[in-house]
């Protein structure tokens, strides 16, 4: 979906909500309008919420279900938990996050207000979170609320609570709870490619594929995880030489302008490798549509590199037998790796908060963390250095192993996500420019994308 489709989108929502005669409240719960009124006030006890969570019975989790490992983990590890705390679990899995967020608009939209909607968690993404609450779509500042808050960082004059307090570059006001960190890795298959022709700079896969054509490609946008590439090169051939810094700012901040500025010369890249990507030979670059068609062609050896994000991607990969025998990560691009957390969100039209609220917060729990991490591979959202010495003894035991980088090497090249005001432009303007090989120039694009974004 282009950046001006997902505008007009949203548009289109904010009109038929206009259009709705009642108010938002006026088909929702009564009951749990104040529940949330008073757990948001403060007037509320975690006891409390746990009797209303248990007299609601169940919580509706929506969820990206394209992962074997993340959903065995919810059946056998987080549902049997939820059940001991008198709440089943309904997990909703889902292939696109943007489903649920327009399920979510679409019902409040049409007047279903607090205890009315169908969805009662989602796991997010900065783009998703951002859209809920240009919407105001969101349950309310819960996450510093929940008792396992104590295991985040919230102030803001320490620089490590940066991921809890803003979501690309958006601040979160506690209306999200991080539920794991993670970061764009990519991994090489040893078998084709040695260490001395690994590259690590966006110039070394160039010379890479002038010798070795058709061994690269990257997920296509609008997913995610091309999106992320895509930021990352920009990042890379920015012409100010300040790698991810303007990205940080908001498309009101930044204009449009000095937006396609920036991304010029990043845009150019990608046009100009475009031919040594996979299937080029053939008339037209092959770009994967997620990340099980990406993985598909890294483990036939028809590319040599999977670049997305994962930590212990290789890990997962090679216990699921989803990756090569000699798969292994490595630094790419250095310094520009980005690292961001994902998160669950709550919406503001939950049919059964407290039970979301129960479920966030069991989500933040050590043991939960730990048991993910171990299980699933995926990297704890808690903060390590807030826990005590034997939980965070236990977070590190429960770690899979790193194959070809040690975390310091990742430590040492993390780049911040985009804001994600910018992050429906840069996609646009990809599918424009490269996708679809628009004669219009990169300026004459960015600048329809912004004002159609604007109406």
């Amino acid at each position: 979906m282009t950046g001006l489709t997902k505008a007009a989108l949203r548009k289109g929502l904010m009109t038929a909500g206009a259009l709705v005669l009642t108010t938002a409240l006026a088909h929702g719960d009564e009951a749990a309008e104040q529940f949330r009124a008073d757990f948001l006030d403060g007037k509320l006890s975690w006891e409390d919420v746990s009797k209303r969570a248990a007299d609601e019975g169940k919580v509706n989790f929506y969820y990206w279900g394209g992962s074997d490992t993340i959903n065995v983990w919810i059946d056998s590890v987080a549902a049997p938990a939820m059940k001991e705390l008198g709440v089943t679990l309904n997990p909703v899995r889902i292939t696109n996050t943007k489903d649920a967020i327009d399920l979510v608009l679409a019902e409040k939209n049409a007047g279903k207000g607090v205890g009315a909607g169908s969805v009662d968690a989602i796991w997010v993404n900065g783009e998703n979170f951002y859209t809920m609450k240009q919407q105001d779509a969101l349950f309310g500042s819960f996450a510093q609320k929940v008792p396992n808050a104590a295991n985040f960082d919230w102030n803001p004059d320490d620089p490590r609570s940066l991921l809890n307090l803003r979501d690309f570059g958006v601040v979160t006001d506690s209306k999200e709870i991080p539920w794991s960190g993670q970061q764009y890795v990519c991994a090489v298959n040893r078998q084709y490619v040695d260490a001395a022709d690994t590259p690590s700079t966006f110039e070394d896969m160039k010379a890479y594929l002038e010798k070795n054509p058709g061994k690269f490609t990257y997920v296509k946008p609008p997913h995610y995880i091309g999106n992320t590439f895509v930021q990352s090169v920009m990042y890379a051939f920015n012409p100010d030489g300040n790698g991810g810094v303007p990205f940080q700012q908001s498309i009101d901040d930044l204009g449009a302008a000095e937006l396609a500025r920036l991304i010029k010369p990043g845009m150019e890249y990608l046009k100009s490798i475009e031919p040594m990507l996979l299937g080029a030979d053939g008339g037209k670059a092959r770009y994967p549509e997620d990340i099980a068609a990406l993985d598909g062609l890294f483990l036939n050896g028809e590319v040599y590199f999977n670049c997305k994000f994962g930590l212990y991607a290789v890990h997962t990969g090679l216990q699921t037998g989803a990756y090569p025998e000699k798969a292994e990560a490595f630094i790419f691009p250095k310094g520009l790796m980005i690292a961001n957390k994902n998160y669950l969100a709550i919406p503001a039209n939950s049919p059964n908060p407290a039970s979301a609220l129960l479920l966030a917060n069991y989500m933040a729990s050590v043991d939960s963390q730990a048991s993910k991490l171990e299980n699933a591979g995926m990297p704890v959202g808690i903060d390590v250095w807030k826990l005590s010495a034997d939980d965070a003894s236990m977070v590190q035991k429960a770690a899979p192993p790193l194959y070809g980088v040690t975390q310091a090497d990742l430590d040492a090249n993390v780049a911040p996500d985009t804001n994600a005001s910018l992050v429906d432009v840069i996609e646009g303007t990809w599918l424009e420019y490269i996708e679809r090989g628009s004669s219009s120039s990169i300026e004459e694009i960015v600048d329809t994308m912004v004002k159609q974004m604007a109406q």
